[in-house]
């Protein structure tokens, strides 16, 4: 199917980035072979904006399409339709494998890039620690599949004073706990990040741009923030929690940091992954600015082939629903469902990177994804006529015995081999944990603004924020068109806190 704007790959429906009603859209291929939304709004007239840079690359990250399971006990009706009545709703096509909940929009930074925008509203949002623990309990309730894992958000979560009880409480719920934070009071409380690991904490994702201290003035409002989190990071390290780096990449701002930002995590043991978020963009800002800044996934991947010297190649990179085709297999084994990355294909890219010959090396080097795949695949075959439940040891054997021979003859290939069988064979978080301290993630999530928004990416998020009101929203459609109202409902005006501040002490 063509139109006058190019060749059409796919239809949806988007937002008017002026009202933020819910409009027709199209995805078109390019004359530059870019693939491009379009859409239009009847009173704000036609709108485009790049969705991906390369179309071929797009086209490929279908095929690893996977749906979901969706939501056996969905807390709203769709009946207005997505990405309105998010809740999540009826029509959700994944279960939540990570639960966000924003503790406070206070911040001791002012970023122009987030999306909290912290205390600039005017209000202090700020749940209780009852308000969180029931946050907690829903996104446990949760069928057929509990959300398994829970970062705890904002603004600055780290300027809570109950943040080791708010963390203790995940913990004591069964999660696997994370927090995101600039890190600031990591640097300024060298006791920190023990204090928080021993309460339950397992995870940092941790605001990092690059190694250039213009990069923060520009990005955080201050050169001296990236000193602060390098003093984070000692810190963290000592304490031996495992550390997320999380860029915000913007064209011309910080895209030449990725190769700096791998030879840094090389210096630290704890910091196990780099999970790039390209820019974002709340409010109205002209065409202009976002061509200028705008970063997609596959403007990334080629950015990691080039500043790696093709060590890293854009082929390296797979969607994120291969995880969850993985995870599909693990629970079929173990015969019980597992947590499912099973996001739209071009919500996110990722590999992971081995240490070898004084430098990484993309797994893929190592092992071929897709046989991978197609043998666990017939794994599970083999194995479901054994009584899996009667006969686990015998199981694993062959869950071993095959996988094994899909992994590539290059040095340490044994070591890798094995922690890759134990994620399949023991399908729990100990062994996933213990691969990830033996590779360090490198992934790229692209999170949509009014005008990339497509609606049927909602529909697949991973990644939901839970809502004082006994809610579950997509992350998308939470930082696009709920926030706001979330937030006002329970929120206190900042004088008020203040006030209240002055007589508790």
């Amino acid at each position: 199917m063509t139109s006058e704007n190019g060749e059409v790959l796919r239809e949806t429906k988007s937002l008017c980035p002026e009202c933020l009603k819910v409009v027709p859209a199209r995805l078109v291929r390019t004359e530059d072979d870019r693939v491009e939304i379009v859409k239009e709004c009847p009173e704000h007239g036609e709108f485009r904006e790049v969705v991906w840079s390369d179309a071929e690359m797009f086209e490929r990250a279908f095929k690893y399409e996977h749906k979901g399971p969706g939501i056996e006990n969905p807390q709203t009706r769709c009946d207005r339709g997505c990405p309105l009545s998010c809740g999540l709703c009826e029509c959700h096509l994944s279960t939540t494998a990570l639960g966000i909940i924003d503790v406070t929009n206070r911040c001791n930074l002012n970023c122009p890039v987030c999306f909290a925008n912290a205390e600039a509203k005017g209000y202090v949002y700020e749940p209780s620690l009852e308000q969180i623990e029931e946050m907690l309990d829903l996104l446990r309730s949760e069928r057929p599949v509990k959300t398994p894992a829970v970062q705890f958000a904002g603004g600055e979560p780290l300027v809570r004073d109950d943040i080791h009880e708010i963390i203790s409480a995940a913990a004591e719920r069964g999660f696997h706990v994370q927090i995101a934070t600039n890190g600031i009071e990591f640097a300024r409380d060298p006791d920190l990040a023990e204090d928080l690991n021993e309460a339950g904490l397992n995870v940092v994702y941790l605001q990092f741009d690059g190694l250039k201290p213009e990069i923060y003035e520009r990005i955080r409002g201050s050169r001296k923030v990236l000193e602060l989190k390098k003093e984070a990071i000692k810190n963290l390290e000592r304490a031996g929690l495992s550390t997320v780096l999380v860029p915000t990449l913007a064209r011309g701002v910080n895209d030449d940091q990725i190769r700096p930002m791998l030879d840094f995590a090389r210096e630290y043991e704890v910091i196990r992954g780099i999970n790039v978020q390209p820019i974002s963009f709340t409010g109205r800002t002209p065409r202009e600015e976002r061509e200028r800044l705008r970063i997609t996934i596959p403007d990334f991947v080629k950015l990691v082939e080039e500043q790696t010297d093709g060590r890293v190649p854009a082929d390296s990179f797979y969607p994120v629903p291969t995880a969850a085709k993985i995870a599909h297999l693990i629970g079929q084994l173990h015969g019980q469902p597992k947590p499912e990355f099973s996001a739209h294909p071009v919500c996110g890219v990722a590999t992971y990177l081995i240490e070898e010959d004084g430098w990484y090396r993309p797994i893929t080097d190592f092992v071929d994804p897709d046989a991978f795949l197609e043998m666990l695949e017939k794994v599970v075959e083999k194995v479901d006529s054994l009584e899996r439940r009667r006969d686990q040891a015998k199981a694993a054997w062959i869950v071993a015995k095959h996988l094994r021979r899909v992994f590539k003859g290059i040095t340490g290939k044994r070591r890798l081999a094995r922690l890759v069988v134990d994620v399949v064979t023991k399908g729990t978080y100990d062994a996933l944990s213990e691969f990830h301290w033996n590779a360090l993630l490198l992934g790229c999530m692209h999170f949509m603004d009014p005008y990339n928004f497509q609606t049927d990416r909602v529909r697949r998020c991973v990644i939901h924020y839970a809502t004082p009101d006994g809610r579950i929203i997509p992350f998308c459609a939470y930082n696009t068109i709920h926030r706001e109202e979330v937030e006002k409902k329970f929120s206190v005006p900042l004088e008020e806190w203040k006030r209240r501040r002055r007589e508790d002490e």
